[in-house]
């Protein structure tokens, strides 16, 4: 195994990046929609709404997967297709309008409305974009009306913050003032970890995309240097680069060693000297150094196979090989972003097996060959596998939990070697029951 001595941070810019070879699958797909990435940014942006243009089943997916009662007041909610407005039968903008109109009634908290588009509403070519322009005419300066694509028909579900996010990059105020950004949507908890990091660094200008208020924007400009923390966000920092930002290559910031390197560049950047760097994060590294040693004997040798899903393949399957010393079989990706994820594919081993896209069934097939201790999939795959015998790791459940930066490390462990636990658990169970 390789801990965080044998690769300095400094050697991230000196490395030439390895051309592993990738299997391009382009079948049949098990991925959750967009829509579902609005579970974690209703709860990031406190003055914003995401009103879901669909059907019942896009109601049905949002309220499930957030885990929402009906007595609930959420900051998210389904203007409801009908067979009408399906058959062409209804004026769907004047019926949306008014759920609007209504909503924003009913609910004077809300700052920014987010029109979210879906399958039902873009077969039938509903124009969200003209809705909000129509909307802003009548609600600005009291409420902005912005929107974006959620549908599934061609995207994972991790995209859906991608098109939420790149919606509010026309907004942002222009400057050309030296500051970081740091782009994708993080816990409140992980946000406030990280700034006190910045700030004991000396690197006090920096702005987190989305804030907690979605009317609190960032300015952009020349000066911007942006630091992705989340790997799908590509869209958005590629419409951020067109307004002059320029993007810091790095791994993401899981684990004692990912999040050491993610912070180095930031740091290099603004001419923090190396001394100062390590007196800051080398506790905060050890700190998450202990966290991990607990789980390395329970996790270490064990195979992994990850099934693309989230977009988060490449960095925790680069976590789990060189922090936990787990081998990696196969590491699919729905989509491989390469700008987004340059520094975290020169980390991973040569040998390993990269794919992109989906066949699901010749994937399922690689999977059941190959008899992994541990595989990372969709919600509806992992049934199945589990009932075949295999340890399974719902992927989704990284998107709904912390796990970035030092103090999420252990935590980050321990969602990976819950599932072997839990199995090891039930085979003893099992055992005890037979004799």
């Amino acid at each position: 195994m390789n801990d965080l001595a044998a690769v300095p941070v400094t050697l991230m810019r000196e490395r030439v990046p390895t051309a592993l070879p990738v299997l391009r699958e382009r079948g049949q797909r098990e991925v959750f929609c967009g829509l579902t990435s609005i579970v974690w940014l209703h709860r990031k942006m406190q003055d914003a709404f995401f009103l879901v243009v669909g059907s019942r089943t896009c109601a049905h997916l949002i309220q499930s997967a957030a885990g929402v009662m009906i007595f609930a007041e959420p900051r998210f909610g389904t203007a409801i297709l009908t067979d009408r407005d399906l058959a062409g039968l209804a004026d769907a903008n004047e019926e949306l309008d008014r759920i609007c109109l209504t909503l924003l009634a009913r609910r004077p908290d809300i700052g920014t409305l987010f029109l979210v588009g879906s399958c039902p509403s873009e077969v039938i070519k509903l124009d969200l974009a003209k809705a909000a322009e129509r909307l802003n005419a009548r609600l600005l300066p009291r409420v902005r009306v912005l929107n974006y694509s959620g549908s599934g028909i061609e995207t994972t579900f991790t995209q859906g913050e991608d098109g939420a996010l790149k919606a509010l990059v026309p907004l942002l105020p222009a400057s050309d003032a030296k500051q970081l950004l740091v782009v994708g949507c993080l816990a409140d908890v992980v946000e406030d970890q990280l700034r006190r990091v910045f700030d004991a660094l000396g690197i006090g200008s920096v702005a987190f995309l989305p804030a907690r208020h979605a009317r609190e924007l960032p300015s952009i400009g020349a000066g911007t240097l942006v630091l992705p923390a989340q790997p799908f966000n590509g869209d958005t920092v590629r419409a951020l680069a067109a307004r002059g930002a320029r993007q810091l290559s790095a791994p993401y910031p899981f684990g004692a060693e990912g999040t050491t390197a993610w912070l180095w560049a930031a740091a290099t950047e603004f001419g923090i000297d190396r001394a100062t760097f390590d007196r800051v994060t080398q506790p905060l590294a050890d700190r998450a150094q202990r966290a991990l040693s607990r789980y390395r004997t329970q996790l270490g040798g064990k195979r992994v196979f990850f099934m693309p899903d989230s977009q988060l393949e490449l960095p925790l399957a680069r976590f789990l090989h060189r922090e936990l010393g787990m081998p990696l079989i196969e590491v699919g990706t729905p989509y491989l972003d390469r700008q987004m994820i340059a520094a975290e594919l020169d980390l991973l081993p040569v040998d390993v097996q990269l794919s992109e896209g989906q066949d699901v069934e010749r994937q399922l097939d690689r999977v059941r060959q190959a008899k992994p201790d541990l595989t990372v999939c969709g919600l509806g795959l992992a049934n199945p596998l589990e009932a075949e015998g295999l340890a399974t790791k719902w992927s989704i459940e990284l998107l709904f939990t912390p796990i970035h930066g030092y103090d999420q490390a252990g935590d980050l462990a321990e969602i990976f070697a819950r599932p072997l636990h839990r199995r090891a658990l039930l085979a003893s169970a099992s055992e005890a029951t037979c004799n």
